[in-house]
């Protein structure tokens, strides 16, 4: 079945329809909570609550669009609502650099790709929340511009803008603090 049957399947209260658009999208929802509250045990919540809530509002939901965009904004809100709450900042971006398939590297490549890792992540906390985050979606769980801006619940031209912005901070960032990273890099 097609994800529209599915959706529509799950509305009408199939509980085994719901399942497989929860497995689909369960780690994409996880991580942007994790993002942004940087706790796993938050993010774990934040996730769960995404889910009761769409499957809650799954009657109101266009069948014409993609369901992530939705699930992210959900996510996205909670975990703000949450994080304002609590007072909580960001920590993580780093699960999106572990457990990367790569092709059996030596210990000593391995050390350089963690150490690249951890260079990269300290450089993306460095930015502001809103450009974290805007990085995140379109880099790490590598959303479309306009699946983007369904999450942000913004308009494209300001995706495209204000990722613009994001990267030109984050390559400013690289090359003062972290110069490494950008060896190898045309100008």
């Amino acid at each position: 079945m097609d994800e529209s049957t599915l959706i529509l399947a799950a509305a009408n209260g199939d509980a085994a329809a719901w399942e497989p658009l929860v497995l689909a999208n369960q780690e994409a929802v996880f991580r942007l909570a994790y993002l942004l509250l940087g706790d796993p045990d938050d993010a774990e919540d934040v996730a769960q609550e995404t889910f009761l809530r769409a499957w809650d509002h799954l009657g109101r939901f266009d069948t014409s669009r993609p369901l992530r965009p939705w699930l992210l904004s959900i996510a996205a809100n909670l975990a703000r609502n949450r994080r304002r709450s609590a007072g909580r900042y960001v920590a993580a971006l780093m699960r999106a650099f572990r457990n990367e398939p790569t092709a059996q590297p030596g210990v000593e490549e391995k050390n350089v790709q963690h150490s690249e890792a951890n260079d990269l992540w300290r450089a993306v906390q460095t930015l502001n929340l809103a450009d974290q985050q805007i990085v995140y979606l379109r880099y790490f769980l590598e959303l479309s511009v306009a699946e983007t801006a369904g999450v942000l619940q913004v308009a494209e031209g300001t995706v495209k803008s204000r990722l613009n912005r994001a990267l030109e901070k984050l390559r400013a960032i690289i090359d003062r603090d972290f110069p490494v990273l950008s060896e190898g890099r045309e100008a």
